[in-house]
């Protein structure tokens, strides 16, 4: 009896070791970006930077960090690492960064600059160049690795006060043509898996009246303004919400089972009502159709 019993306690063994051995394997992301990656002007810049790998260790948690704290309440397994540069666009991060970023990834998040090109704004070329590089040359290192572009969020500042293409025209439209930018990057580079609209989850929420369009003539009562002070970067909610698009897009999770009282949220200091909207924008947004 007692030999059979030491049979069935080792076959069970076995067995609680497989099952281990095929959970526990954590996937790899990287975010590749500057300040709309690191949560710039904002609590989300130094949020939890224990939740993840700072490949330039400048103790930045930012939306990676939201995006851990999203995938271990969701019982996701994730290692999240990022390689960030405020101000810098992709071209930055191939030329300089190649070191830090040149290893074996499960997902890579590129997050361009605010404009595509600092010096011809709008104009995607150099950013669909930069993009499709480190692409090619993470495929090398991972050729099943998915790397996706960020698109971001119309400027609050360049759509009503800064000469800008985007100058006195409606303000959704930079985010737009950003969004057409990210699709001529996908067109000209293969090795590009997608984009993960951002920008649109924001023009929906201004669409849905949660948040104000315009932060110059005030903020209309019962709605949040996604700017932070600067017009420019993204406020608390805004990079939650950011957070939420990509969190929703990498792993196909809904992201409205996180709940208002979700973790991250909370540390925030957001609204639980808040939040519970803005996980419906963003489930709204991912559930449209989309490049690749």
């Amino acid at each position: 009896m007692r030999r059979w019993r030491a049979v069935v306690a080792m076959f069970a063994g076995m067995v609680s070791m497989a099952g281990a051995a095929t959970s526990v394997r954590a996937e790899s992301i990287l975010f590749v970006g500057n300040s709309f990656t690191f949560g710039a002007h904002s609590p989300v810049m130094r949020y939890r930077p224990d939740l993840v790998r700072d490949l330039n260790n400048e103790g930045i948690g930012g939306v990676p960090a939201l995006f851990k704290s999203f995938a271990d309440q969701a019982g996701l397994n994730w290692t999240v690492s990022l390689e960030t540069a405020g101000g810098r666009d992709l071209a930055f991060h191939y030329d300089v960064k190649r070191r830090e970023i040149d290893r074996p990834w499960d997902v890579v998040i590129l997050q361009g600059y605010s404009t595509f090109d600092a010096q011809r704004p709008g104009d995607p070329a150099r950013h669909a160049e930069a993009a499709g590089r480190i692409a090619a040359m993470l495929r090398r290192a991972n050729p099943r690795v998915r790397v996706e572009l960020v698109t971001t969020w119309s400027r609050a500042d360049l759509t009503y006060r800064t000469p800008s293409p985007w100058r006195g025209r409606a303000i959704n439209a930079m985010a737009d043509d950003l969004a057409a930018g990210n699709a001529y990057a996908l067109r000209r580079y293969p090795e590009l898996s997608g984009a993960i609209p951002v920008g649109q989850a924001w023009n929906r929420a201004w669409r849905d009246r949660i948040a104000d369009p315009n932060p110059y003539d005030g903020i209309a009562f019962g709605q949040i303004d996604l700017w932070t002070w600067d017009q420019y970067h993204a406020s608390a909610a805004g990079y939650y919400l950011e957070a939420l698009v990509i969190f929703g897009r990498v792993t196909g999770y809904d992201v409205r089972r996180l709940g208002e009282g979700e973790r991250a949220g909370a540390d925030l200091g957001l609204e639980p009502r808040l939040v519970g909207r803005l996980q419906a924008i963003a489930q709204t947004e991912l559930a449209q159709p989309s490049p690749r």
